[in-house]
């Protein structure tokens, strides 16, 4: 299959930071609030036809320029949920501990529910599944959100911690981005 590149994100590198998650062929991917589906494109492509990435957001013109661009792109096995991520069970289309990674980027930071969107992320969780939080880090540029919208490292630890989830391992995000894994 021939590699995916999407211009759109210039803070994120999404091909480097799932070389760092060690997605695998076959697993199922999920990326809660996906915007333009970056994530969800690469994830796509690492998993193969064998796998399934699911793209997640309240914006149904996302979802739809993230179908649009599957299309384009030859990827079969995107799939888009219409769903708010701050509603437990609002993914109804992605069954109960099904997926093998979810990916919450630059969500905390945007919502004011994160214990729902995590309890939300571990529901469709298979156990020893991993939720990977990519997020701001505190930064002196005039660009991302603004320092009050920043959500602390250890914040996103204790929101893990009391839904079930144990750390796992800090990733390599790039100068803009932290980047925890956690494990159900």
């Amino acid at each position: 299959m021939q590699s995916v590149k999407v211009k759109g994100n210039t803070f994120l590198n999404p091909e480097q930071v799932l070389k760092n998650l060690d997605i695998a062929y076959g697993e199922q991917v999920v990326d809660m609030g996906c915007g333009g589906g970056y994530f969800v494109l690469q994830a796509a492509r690492i998993i193969g036809n064998k796998g399934t990435a699911y793209g997640v957001d309240i914006l149904k013109s996302a979802l739809s320029s993230l179908k649009s661009k599957a299309l384009m792109f030859g990827l079969s096995n995107v799939r888009v949920v219409w769903s708010d991520a701050e509603v437990y069970g609002g993914a109804k289309n992605i069954s109960d501990s099904s997926s093998d990674l979810v990916l919450l980027v630059q969500l905390l930071s945007q919502v004011k529910k994160r214990h729902e969107v995590f309890r939300e992320a571990v529901r469709i969780l298979k156990k020893g599944g991993r939720i990977a939080v990519l997020d701001w880090k505190e930064n002196k540029l005039s660009f991302g959100i603004t320092n009050d919208q920043l959500i602390p490292l250890e914040e996103v630890k204790e929101l893990a911690v009391k839904v079930g989830l144990r750390f796992f391992k800090e990733i390599e995000a790039g100068p803009y981005h932290f980047g925890l894994v956690f494990k159900k």
